[in-house]
């Protein structure tokens, strides 16, 4: 469940405001009364906390269990639940369930997870709801007492209030409430959690990017971007996990986006230094491909289907589908999973660390990136232009299709390598991701056709065999062979030159 919340200090003899009168609320109930009782678990080094993720064990409540929260923006966190089994919740030495410790791994790195804190808190609540009767947030007076635990116990005690968003909140309800807060001189919490409160000192500070302007070096945005990869590396591995949609693609393109930019600055982060970690980021994205592709190709062919009228889909079409594609996504997701379990996928996590937290930065990395931007776009752009080039060469089949594919390739690397400099280049680089994405989707959407097609004549020769009509995947396989008219690709191709000339004459 999303979880979006906002945390208050309040002193001992503070009084919480009066809500009656706050606009969209209609009613406040009378309060609930908990004994909450909490053990957060983490390694020696606090890696979980250090991230922002929380692991805890709680009794009492109406969420007794074990409870992960992982970061999902501002205020707010996903948590994913795991009841007790039975007898659980009387155990005195508890072990982490192995689904939340799974989804930890990429913070964890298999280290032993051990008991950090223990919370015991007394919770008064309140709903505020509609005229309806429906919730719209849930209001927490909190009595915490706390211990942190480790070679010495430390305990400490205070009072804090939570204000969380319900089912039919929102955002500026939030922002109403806390200016009544200010008003009766209640303060935010600068610990984001009680765990955070409670560690204090103890936590790791998280390494922090470059923070790019105007007189940025080129190593400084090459270093900010590959912080922000490795950061959505490590932060799509749960969603990997748990199957959330478009999760594969996201950290799938961060795993490229990584390489591209190791290749694009080698001048500037030593390519012959990094060299085996690009060769293990090439691993991981072709890992993460074979679940991705599966869901790009089942996609595009769904959506072929509903562009045919009904009386040319002959025979159970859809059904052939799901079979087809059922079977192929579950184990490619269990063979991704097995990965991200494994040794390999941790030393590639580790070499990403050692590279951010000591980057082998060449001379060059001190360049002023302005002055020097614009050579970096035109080399990367070359290559996409011979790509182009050699494909408008050669005759249509598949020595052609596979120019076409490294022009796609290539025309990637430029758009991250300008994705890296626009926080120094502005708006003309914006303009040329753009134009570069347009070039990349037609060639993407050439590529996609050209796997589409075996796959295709694989499901009609399927149907037939079993006595249906393969008429409909015949048909599809035809109009597959209309995509990429060469006009469309000439004139965007137009567009990114004249990009290119904008964007490199910074």
């Amino acid at each position: 469940m999303r979880e979006t919340e906002r945390k208050y200090e309040l002193d001992e003899g503070a009084q919480l405001p009066d809500w009656s009168d706050v606009p969209g609320v209609h009613r406040t109930t009378e309060p609930e009364e908990h004994l909450l009782e909490a053990v957060y678990f983490d390694t020696a080094g606090l890696d979980l906390a250090a991230a922002g993720i929380t692991l805890r064990r709680r009794r009492g409540g109406a969420d007794r269990g074990w409870h992960l929260k992982l970061p999902a923006g501002p205020d707010s966190r996903d948590e994913i639940r795991v009841g007790f089994t039975r007898g659980e919740a009387r155990r005195t030495n508890p072990t982490p369930p192995a689904q939340l410790v799974a989804l930890a791994r990429a913070f964890t790195r298999g280290r032993e997870l051990l008991a950090v804190a223990e919370l015991t808190t007394v919770r008064r609540q309140w709903r505020l709801t509609d005229d309806e009767g429906r919730d719209l947030v849930e209001v927490v007076d909190d009595r915490v007492t706390a211990r942190a635990l480790g070679d010495t116990i430390e305990s400490s005690t205070w009072r804090e209030a939570e204000v969380e968003l319900a089912e039919h909140g929102d955002a500026a309800l939030l922002d109403q409430l806390e200016r009544r807060l200010r008003e009766a001189g209640v303060r935010r919490s600068k610990a984001p959690s009680k765990l955070a409160r409670v560690l204090g000192g103890r936590i790791p500070a998280a390494a922090r990017p470059p923070r790019l302007r105007g007189r940025s070096t080129l190593g400084e945005v090459a270093l900010a971007y590959l912080h922000e990869q490795g950061t959505a590396i490590r932060t799509r591995d749960p969603a990997v996990r748990r199957e959330l949609p478009d999760a594969v693609h996201q950290m799938r393109v961060a795993t490229r986006r990584m390489r591209s930019v190791l290749h694009a600055y080698g001048r500037v982060v030593d390519r012959d230094r990094t060299r085996e970690l690009a060769g293990e980021l090439k691993w991981l994205a072709a890992v993460l491909g074979a679940a991705r592709d599966l869901e790009v190709l089942e996609a595009r062919i769904t959506d072929a289907l509903d562009g045919v009228p009904d009386e040319l889909v002959l025979g159970p079409v859809r059904a052939h589908l799901t079979r087809y594609f059922t079977g192929r996504r579950a184990a490619a997701h269990d063979e991704l999973v097995a990965a991200l379990d494994g040794e390999r996928y941790l030393a590639l996590l580790a070499a990403v660390d050692t590279l951010l937290a000591d980057p082998p930065l060449t001379r060059a990395a001190a360049e002023p990136a302005r002055e020097h931007l614009g050579r970096l776009i035109r080399r990367n752009h070359r290559r996409v232009a011979d790509h182009v080039r050699t494909a408008e060469g050669l005759p249509l089949g598949p020595e052609r299709d596979v120019e076409l594919h490294e022009a796609r390739k290539a025309a990637k690397r430029l758009r991250y390598a300008t994705e890296a400099a626009e926080p120094v280049l502005g708006k003309r680089a914006r303009t040329l991701i753009s134009r570069t994405k347009d070039v990349q989707e037609l060639l993407g959407d050439h590529q996609d056709a050209i796997v589409a097609l075996p796959v295709l004549r694989e499901l009609g020769a399927q149907a037939h065999g079993e006595g249906a009509n393969g008429f409909t995947f015949g048909l599809l396989h035809e109009r597959e062979h209309s995509h990429l008219p060469d006009g469309a690709l000439g004139e965007a191709w137009t567009r990114l030159d004249d990009a290119v000339r904008a964007a490199a004459a910074t």
